[in-house]
């Protein structure tokens, strides 16, 4: 119980520092820029392979799962717009974010958490540096600003994955694919991807940020702060994802425009 209640209470801390970003980057305008380009590489340009190959090969095993159910219905010519709508409403998404948060939340909590036990958080603020705009706002920053790109080029390689695979197994032609896309994605979809994709972006960093800033206990803290920061930043995810489903999809989707 003891446990439960120090997660919950980390919890709580999140949502305060990142109310104290908002607050620092909207009316003090402190961004430390070096940084913040610093960890847009790091979330962005080094996550891009490891997001492609991911999104190319679920894009492939989603269309074998149910193309051949599609075909024994003779609904082939829908097959490409299926693939479309699940990667860019769920899967692109959601499985960037599990990559971000798996290689990028665990170094931010490992990095930052190894910074407070030698206490070298403590020499910043001796500097007059504040924590928050050194190390919490560029990662936030980056986050937000990274995970759209990669969910977009993750959404591409997936449909190029499904499309190939159409062809060289279910001798779907390219253009009955890609008709199938359009007739069946629309605009809201994409918006929805890519505001889905900044609110993940935005927990990622701000729990990985502040499980760093809140441990304890050496180097096994480090470790414990790490795994937890990982499982919570999965847990946010997965939990956010339902209600912004719901919310663009489905209960408020007569007040949005599509």
């Amino acid at each position: 119980m003891g446990n439960l209640g120090a997660w919950s209470i980390k919890i709580v801390q999140s949502f305060l520092l990142l109310g104290q970003i908002i607050v620092h980057v909207l009316f003090r305008r402190r961004i430390h820029w070096r940084n913040t380009k610093e960890q847009m590489s790091a979330v962005g340009v080094e996550s891009v392979m490891i997001t492609l190959v991911t999104a190319s090969f679920v894009g492939g095993v989603f269309t074998i799962q149910v193309a051949r159910e599609f075909i024994n219905f003779g609904a082939q010519q829908a097959i490409g717009g299926i693939l479309a709508i699940a990667l860019c409403r769920e899967l692109a998404p959601v499985l960037t974010a599990v990559i971000i948060a798996g290689r990028v939340g665990s170094a931010f909590a490992a990095e930052i958490g190894t910074m407070q036990v030698t206490e070298q958080i403590d020499a910043l603020y001796m500097l007059r540096t504040d924590p928050i705009d050194y190390l919490a706002t560029p990662r936030l920053l980056a986050c937000v600003l990274m995970l759209p790109i990669l969910t977009i080029l993750g959404l591409l390689t997936g449909m190029t994955g499904g499309m190939l695979i159409s062809q060289a197994i279910y001798d779907i032609p390219y253009s009955m694919f890609l008709n199938s896309v359009k007739n069946f994605l629309q605009t809201w979809d994409l918006i929805a991807a890519v505001l889905k994709s900044c609110v993940f972006g935005a927990l990622i960093a701000v729990i990985g940020t502040n499980w760093g800033l809140t441990t304890t206990g050496g180097a096994k803290g480090v470790g414990e702060s790490t795994t937890t920061a990982v499982v919570t930043a999965l847990l946010a995810i997965f939990i956010s994802n339902f209600f912004l489903s719901w919310l663009f999809f489905n209960g408020a989707s007569s007040t949005i425009v599509r």
